[in-house]
């Protein structure tokens, strides 16, 4: 009998662990051709989540239960979470139920034809036009930039084979973020498309703040374009300084006496050149934080707890 794993990462999620869990479970209980586990990993959560999840594993042996020491963020928790996994097929899905979990046979069928990798692609969502907008010029911009073709509308909500599970864990890539690394191994993708539902319970942990550090750490992982844009811009705003310079030269030598330069031009000059600067170092201090990340050597997370896995 083939075996489905489903992983659920989540944070914070005390009003959505019961109901993810009753919608995965009725869906699984149709498929009674297939054994199967659903893994929780919980991110060291500060609400009662880790309590919930405790009288869920003792209620039902099929669910276990990964407990984080503390807050490794959302990659590398779910990771942790696939890797540990057990079965023929491994599906990912989100705890705040904004992905239908309904969809799940739709996986499986597309998995059973033999297609390695199926994830959901959002084509419609529920959350709001200006969160979604946003997400579409993210995506976009992540296309234009990568050295690699992009799935847009794709979170990593779908179901891999264990033999891909099986080279993901083969990869020094601590912050594991499926999309990009599904498309630079050169899996073919079936894309299944699906609206998302609006988040009905709790708040995203997710600020403005951390969805533009997320953006630039994508851009970054992706695509070694800003570099060479840095590159470009530097020599053009040095061509455009020589230009400037020789022209102010040569009025101060034809007009002595009469011409002044001023302060605001050099001020101008000081300030813009000084914010290309910032923003260089800031895009090559990302590349190096990048490079700092693959070379530590550091576990993914360290746990606290698992409940209701075989010891080996």
């Amino acid at each position: 009998m083939k075996k489905i794993s489903v992983c659920v990462p989540c944070f914070n999620e005390e009003k959505n662990i019961e109901i993810a869990y009753q919608r995965i479970k009725d869906v699984l209980k149709k498929m009674s051709e297939y054994d199967h586990e659903i893994i929780f990993g919980d991110n060291s959560s500060t609400d009662n989540s880790e309590k919930i999840l405790k009288k869920l594993a003792e209620r039902d042996h099929q669910v276990k239960v990964i407990i984080n020491n503390r807050n490794f963020g959302p990659e590398r928790s779910y990771k942790n979470i696939v890797f540990s996994s057990t079965g023929d097929v491994v599906i990912s899905i989100p705890c705040d139920m904004q992905e239908p979990p309904e969809m799940i046979p739709q996986f499986i069928e597309e998995w059973e034809k033999g297609n390695l990798v199926v994830f959901g692609q959002k084509t419609k969502s529920e959350e709001g036009k200006i969160k979604y907008n946003c997400r579409k010029l993210y995506y976009k911009i992540i296309k234009k930039f990568s050295n690699i073709p992009q799935y847009e509308q794709v979170t990593g909500f779908g179901c891999m084979d264990c033999s891909v599970v099986k080279v993901l864990k083969g990869l020094n890539e601590p912050n594991m973020n499926l999309r990009y690394l599904i498309a630079d191994l050169g899996y073919p993708v079936k894309l299944i498309p699906y609206t998302q539902a609006v988040r009905e319970n709790g708040k995203s942990s997710y600020s403005v703040g951390k969805y533009f550090d997320f953006a630039i750490s994508s851009l970054v992982e992706t695509s070694s374009a800003p570099l060479h844009i840095i590159t470009v811009f530097g020599f053009i705003c040095a061509l455009i300084s020589l230009f400037f310079g020789l022209v102010y030269l040569i009025y101060k030598l034809l007009y002595w006496d009469t011409f002044s330069a001023g302060v605001a031009p050099v001020l101008i000059s000081v300030f813009f050149l000084g914010s290309v600067q910032l923003m260089s170092i800031g895009f090559i201090g990302e590349y190096i934080g990048v490079i700092l990340t693959k070379v530590t050597k550091r576990p993914l997370v360290t746990e606290k707890e698992r409940i209701n896995f075989e010891e080996k």
